[in-house]
């Protein structure tokens, strides 16, 4: 073993002395630093050499897209790194490295810089990067090379880009990307295009980042009358394209597994867009290109050195239980009982907030001033502690404006409490079903606060790194913030599914009768549509301004998805309608009451998904399908019924599995 230890050390020093030469070489083909310094050795440096250390010895992700986050509001930092797609994982972790050592020494003391090294692109910024769109800061690099037939070239372009935009657009939480070629009208020659966007973004938001960069550099910079740029690259946070009349993708060498500490930087001046960039740009490549074997063949004795004490490690891990190992690496989440105690006065009541199935809420304020909401579960309860890995787990891992976002937890002496952001305008329902609220949920209101339900929903099902049925969704679990804006809550019901896992039956039935799908309620199937059940009866609900458990049209109980579908058919679906919106939002209601009897039907396969009904919901282009009577159709209202259709949620929650996605 003391050899192993000295080839090991002989070797790293080699790799690092290639790696030494590789860093004088190494800089950004583009980079741009933003206008905001930060002072030294403040929090907000710390956040950020954090969060650059985090980028530099990531190994997570196979397809080359990494987030990290660090500290709070004024002092948080959001970063990220999006490799080109057809970079193999070592090459982009090891541009991802040099990236992440060389970014703040071009942008020195700034808040928010974004740099591009030809295979991959880093952001940092104190704002929100993750599931928003951020085309700016933008920019495009090109040659002065001119096409021989620009109308023709023209509108393949043109043609390739929207066919790249679409395809890439359908991609999935690890990757949205998309290459193709095409020959050009007229000629031989063919062009090659690339499109990508950052994983974490919405299908609509990466068609929409996209599309902005075609319409803010194409017709102003690149496609002329009489000039067209034969290779072009136009990037941006969020989404990047690029297209030559040559094949740029594919074909780039792995350096193997990745060695030694990241190079030394180098200060240097931001690059503009020129010809001269793209030149530095291949040099660099070159030069990592040609230490490829040497390092390939390093990195194979490092393997075979090291092998058989990894293979001990192994073995000497114990088989210690899933669950426990899962909340120890939430530790960085943890608050103590004595700072929450201090930020919620001892859960006096004047901070009292509202109580749930599971325990109690309460407002707080923590020593940096953020407010947050403190769930106290409820002590000794089984469910309780349920409940609470169940959330933990879950929303620990979910970062979407749609979402309420988990802030850390506490576990001490006999308390289990969750802390979150605080959403000031409480529940959708204190607003929906009050009559003393009802000026403050006019049309528009309700039609933002349906897209963003269907948004986050559609996160949770495709777009998220996890598949999440939520199993509860109704009006009490949509928190409102100050703009209304909704924010779904209360996980403690989910369930977590394997990505290629399309249902599963549950062993016991949770949820909020009315709510419930009916393959759900009588055969435990729980499926995406069952949440797409849900959200149906939620946008009836918000359409009619009533609770699905007491609707009612004048002095007579009803139905709400029979008087619904009765409305319908017979051509009167306005009577559904809450008497206080006006019908100068005719068309849009109608089309949510259209939608909200598509998600309700009784045959889940009938049921739309939360992609078809987001795209639906943001284009009123898109034809919808005739709907087929609702589940718990009935032609008359009894006493029995209307017990059953009360709203209560079943707090017999049963242990979830959890699966990576």
């Amino acid at each position: 073993m003391e050899l192993l230890t000295l080839v090991w050390l002989v070797l790293q020093f080699i790799i690092i002395s290639f790696l030494s030469q590789i860093s004088a070489q190494f800089q950004f083909t583009s980079s741009k630093c933003g206008n905001i310094t930060y002072t030294p050795n403040s929090t907000y440096q710390t956040n950020l050499q954090t969060v650059l250390k985090s980028i530099s010895s990531d190994t997570r992700s196979t397809k080359g897209y990494y987030n990290f986050t660090a500290g709070r509001s004024p002092n948080k930092v959001e970063a990220m790194v999006l490799c080109r797609a057809d970079v193999p994982v070592n090459t982009c972790r090891l541009c991802m490295r040099d990236s992440a050592a060389n970014l703040p020494v071009v942008c020195p003391n700034q808040k928010q810089a974004f740099g591009y090294a030809g295979n991959c692109l880093i952001f940092f910024s104190n704002n929100s990067t993750f599931h928003v769109v951020r085309d700016y800061p933008s920019w495009a690099v090109w040659n002065n090379k001119n096409v021989s037939n620009i109308a023709g070239f023209n509108n393949t372009l043109t043609s390739l880009m929207r066919t790249l935009k679409n395809q890439a657009s359908l991609g999935n939480s690890e990757l949205k990307s998309a290459i193709g070629q095409t020959n050009i009208t007229g000629t031989n020659e063919t062009v090659y295009g690339l499109v990508q966007c950052s994983p974490d973004l919405s299908r609509l938001d990466c068609v929409a980042c996209v599309q902005y960069l075609i319409f803010s550099y194409f017709p102003k910079w690149l496609v002329k009358p009489t000039f067209i740029s034969a290779g072009t690259r136009v990037l941006s946070p969020s989404c990047n394209l690029r297209y030559e009349i040559y094949p740029f993708y594919g074909g780039i060498a792995d350096v193997g597994p990745l060695p030694g500490p990241p190079p030394r930087p180098q200060p240097q001046a931001s690059n503009r867009s020129t010809t001269g960039q793209v030149e530095k740009g291949k040099k660099s490549h070159r030069a990592i290109v040609v230490i490829i074997p040497i390092i390939g063949s390093l990195s194979l004795i490092i393997v075979i050195a090291t092998i058989y004490t990894l293979q001990r490690k192994k073995q000497k891990k114990s088989a210690k239980d899933l669950n426990k190992e899962e909340i120890e690496t939430l530790q960085s989440l943890q608050y103590s009982l004595g700072t929450i105690k201090v930020a919620t006065n001892s859960f006096s009541d004047d901070n009292y907030l509202g109580e749930g199935g599971f325990g109690t809420v309460y407002k707080g304020k923590l020593p940096d001033g953020e407010e947050i909401a403190v769930k106290r579960l409820a002590r000794n309860s089984v469910q309780g502690d349920l409940q609470f890995k169940n959330e933990i787990l879950i929303l620990a891992k979910l970062q979407h404006r749609n979402l309420v976002r988990l802030l850390g937890y506490c576990l001490e002496e006999e308390e289990m409490l969750l802390i979150y952001e605080f959403v000031i305008n409480k529940s959708l329902d204190n607003f929906l079903f009050d009559t003393m609220q009802t000026s403050s949920m006019p049309w528009e209101t309700r039609y933002k606060i349906i897209i963003g339900i269907a948004r986050g929903l559609l996160y949770l099902h495709e777009d998220s790194r996890l598949r999440i049925i939520h199993r509860d969704l109704k009006a009490g679990n949509v928190l409102l913030d100050a703009d209304y804006n909704p924010k779904i809550a209360d996980f403690g019901m989910a369930r977590l599914f394997n990505i290629d896992q399309t249902q599963a039956v549950a062993s016991r039935i949770v949820g909020t009768y009315g709510y419930m799908a009916p393959e759900y309620v009588l055969h435990g199937h729980v499926t995406v549509k069952s949440d797409v059940f849900s959200f149906g009866v939620l946008v009836l609900e918000i359409v009619s301004g009533q609770r699905i458990s007491s609707f009612q049209i004048g002095d007579n109980p009803e139905n709400l998805l029979t008087f619904a579908w009765k409305s319908w058919i017979e051509g009167k679906a306005w009577n559904l309608v809450d008497p206080t919106l006006s019908p100068a939002f005719n068309t849009e209601i109608l089309r949510c009451i259209h939608i909200g009897l598509l998600c309700v039907q009784h045959n889940m396969a009938d049921r739309p998904t939360m992609s078809s009904v987001d795209l639906t919901l943001s284009s009123g282009s898109v034809s919808l399908q005739v709907p087929s009577q609702p589940a718990f159709f009935t032609r008359s209202q009894t006493p029995t019924s209307s017990r059953l259709a009360a709203e209560c949620s079943i707090n017999e929650v049963s242990m979830t599995e959890v699966y990576p996605r």
